[in-house]
């Protein structure tokens, strides 16, 4: 039997993660061990000063008191008596384009599954509304990535328009577009007077082109980035190795 480790960033009682839990309950067993708060833009912090402290619910999902990351560490080096076939986070509620994936809890949480050798893939919905339709997708980009494993240090990333399942256009393979610079924060003030500031709305996006994530989501396909937890950058080897042969 199929065993899939499911987690997200926005939290175990988030509707993303309810609807994928119960659509992957068609392909095997599933353990959904979660944040017990919303950790939206946790990237993949792990909890190192402070103990990590888990409660059973009601519905069977675990929550911890930590940061995404934290969660499929603890299940797959603690709570899971039988090793998954692969972890599985999301649905997060909105996109995961571009530049977001660096911020991006689901994400991590999915790179962290990667680093302990699991396949692993991140899924998010461009909106808040149909998350049947992305959980859908997910049951069959798991089938597809256990049949046919991604080689070295990869993961998937994967946007899923907010449309009606028969609406989508289809699947797109895409590379990583690019947004402008983030907005500006917004100052407030609080009751007692004192500044509190916010960090703004990320930008729009400026790579946008045919074949990026942005391009494929704007005509109604799901798009499918591969990303490599492996963030050297091998075309600036030989440069840098130039530097220092020419002292």
């Amino acid at each position: 039997m199929i065993k899939i480790l499911v987690s997200n960033d926005d939290g175990v009682h988030a509707p993303g993660i309810q609807a994928l839990s119960e659509h992957l309950q068609e392909l095997g067993e599933v353990l959904t061990v979660a944040p017990d708060r919303n950790c939206s833009g946790a990237s993949h912090a792990l909890t190192l000063h402070q103990p990590l402290r888990l409660q059973h619910l009601s519905n069977g999902f675990i929550s911890v008191n930590g940061t995404p990351a934290d969660c499929v560490h603890l299940a797959l080096r603690q709570l899971c008596q039988d090793e998954p076939h692969i972890v599985v986070s999301g649905i997060n509620a909105g996109a995961n384009l571009g530049d977001d994936v660096l911020y991006s809890g689901t994400v991590a949480s999915a790179m962290e599954g990667r680093f302990l050798q699991m396949p692993a893939l991140a899924l998010s919905l461009v909106g808040t509304q149909h998350y049947q339709t992305a959980a859908q997708v997910a049951v069959e980009l798991v089938q597809k990535l256990l049949a046919k494993p991604l080689t070295g240090t990869q993961i998937l990333n994967v946007n899923v328009p907010d449309v009606p399942y028969d609406a989508l256009k289809g699947m797109q393979v895409t590379r990583l577009g690019a947004r402008n610079k983030a907005n500006n924060m917004i100052r407030e003030q609080d009751p007692a007077g004192r500044d509190i500031y916010w960090i703004g709305p990320p930008g729009q996006g400026t790579d946008t082109e045919e074949g990026t994530d942005f391009h494929a989501i704007k005509q109604g396909y799901v798009s499918v980035t591969p990303l490599s937890i492996d963030a050297t950058a091998h075309q600036a080897v030989d440069t840098l190795n130039a530097w220092f042969d020419s002292e």
